[in-house]
């Protein structure tokens, strides 16, 4: 499973993260669970690898798993009292040729999971036509976890 951050966020409200940053949120937060592993990758839109057994976990628990740790992680960091937004986990198995033959690349078969932080969840969904590209496709193929974020 590989991830991407997209943070739709002002600085004022919480700090953007580093590639690094980003990857120790999992690294981190995912560590009580030592069937499962992170890596920081080398590709231009994608940040951290997390391997673990399907056999045990479905990806949709594993992107749970992401949701609170980047929650937990983001306590301390909060610029705002009272600060609500919206961690969404929108994940999606690749069916298409791959686009390079790097290891860190997205291939076939494999999870690409995009980790958004936005003020608002429906708004970001409705602007990248989730509803639409989602429609008729089954829980192997997508997945989608929000999580409102109280800090």
């Amino acid at each position: 499973m590989l991830l991407s951050h997209n943070f739709e966020l002002s600085e004022e409200i919480l700090p953007k993260l580093s590639r690094e940053e980003f990857t120790e949120v999992f690294e981190e937060g995912l560590s009580k669970h030592p069937q499962i592993s992170c890596r920081l990758v080398n590709n231009p839109h994608w940040i951290v690898e997390v391997l673990f057994p399907t056999d045990d976990l479905s990806p949709k628990q594993v992107g749970e798993m992401c949701a609170q740790a980047l929650r937990q992680k983001r306590l301390p960091q909060k610029q705002t009292e009272n600060l609500v937004y919206d961690i969404l986990i929108l994940g999606g198995r690749k069916t298409t040729p791959a686009m390079s033959s790097s290891p860190d690349s997205l291939q076939p078969g494999e999870w690409g999971v995009d980790v958004v932080e936005t003020i608002s969840g429906q708004q970001f969904l409705s602007s990248i036509d989730w509803e639409v590209k989602t429609a008729g496709k089954s829980e192997d193929r997508i997945f989608k976890v929000e999580l409102k974020a109280q800090l």
